[in-house]
């Protein structure tokens, strides 16, 4: 099963998708836009810049737990990962979004 992007609606009014891999798991999630189109243009930015792994930067969080962010060619974060348990979970998890990241599968939950 193929990985999909899936547009949602924050409490705040601000718009969020998030990528789902295909075993339903979310594996990267954005910043809120305030419009559909920002976020339909960040989907696209994810799209083409996932397969790319100097658009990666692995990071550790103050608790000590392995996590990554994406960014476009003008270095602006385009989505952040889950924390993970381990460096090798969080390359895992790094490995997926270059592989589901393409995909052209939308789910608009706000429509």
């Amino acid at each position: 099963m193929a990985g999909k992007y899936v547009i949602s609606k924050r409490s705040n009014g601000e718009f969020q998708f998030v990528l789902k891999a295909g075993n339903g798991q979310t594996i990267l999630a954005s910043e809120g836009y305030g419009d559909k189109s920002g976020c339909r243009n960040g989907i696209a930015s994810v799209q083409s810049n996932s397969p790319i792994d100097e658009r990666y930067t692995r990071k550790t969080s103050s608790n000590a737990k392995p996590y990554f962010v994406l960014t476009a060619a003008n270095h602006q974060v385009i989505g952040t990962s889950e924390l993970y348990s381990s460096e090798t979970a969080r390359d895992d998890g790094i490995a997926s979004v270059k592989q589901n990241g393409p995909t052209t599968t939308v789910e608009d939950t706000t429509a």
